[in-house]
């Protein structure tokens, strides 16, 4: 009969010297931070797209501003926000996450706007909707509160309470002279 020992030693050997399910073992050790990297990417990748989407939305929603479309019609802030979001419907949501804050300046020089976020990562509500007249300097911005997807890389990126990622885009112009030209 072998010592305790001995057994012991004798049967981690055999263990050692055994490979069956070794790829399983590996693929056990990798595959979780594989997911999470591949998890992290896409979650990146439609983040910066949801970006581009808001960034196109502002775009061709704040032309409609600077060319008088808006101050003619007399679009009212519930209308622009529609038109906001036929912009960006094919990614973002229109409901609470969107805010859109439309401010009339004197000069370039004196935009000056209140933050977004409070200091416990809220949306302030601290917005306006004034798209001005012929002339006026006018900043349009875009908000929308991201939800992040990976529980690693997202918590990195968060600035929102309740686990979200501010996006943000905005455009600074001077209304077209509209009322000017008209007979």
């Amino acid at each position: 009969m072998m010592p305790v020992t001995g057994l012991l030693l004798s049967r981690y050997r055999r263990f050692a010297r055994d490979n069956r399910g070794q790829a399983a073992v590996e693929f056990a050790i990798v595959a979780l931070p594989f997911f999470i990297l591949l998890t992290a990417a896409l979650d990146f990748g439609l983040m910066f797209f949801a970006t581009s989407t808001l960034d196109n939305g502002i775009n061709q929603s704040a032309r409609r501003i600077r060319t008088g479309e808006v101050t003619a019609n007399g679009v009212t802030e519930a209308q622009f926000r529609q038109m906001v979001c036929d912009e960006i419907n094919m990614l973002l949501d229109c409901d609470e996450r969107l805010a859109i804050d439309v401010r009339v300046f004197q000069s370039f020089n004196d935009i000056d706007f209140p933050a977004a976020l409070d200091g416990n990562g809220n949306l302030t509500g601290n917005f306006q909707f004034n798209p001005g007249t012929a002339g006026d300097i006018v900043l349009v911005r875009i908000f929308y509160a991201w939800p992040m997807l990976t529980p690693v890389f997202g918590e990195a990126l968060e600035n929102m309470s309740g686990g979200s990622r501010l996006l943000s885009t905005s455009v600074a112009f001077r209304n077209e002279p509209f009322g000017a030209l008209l007979p």
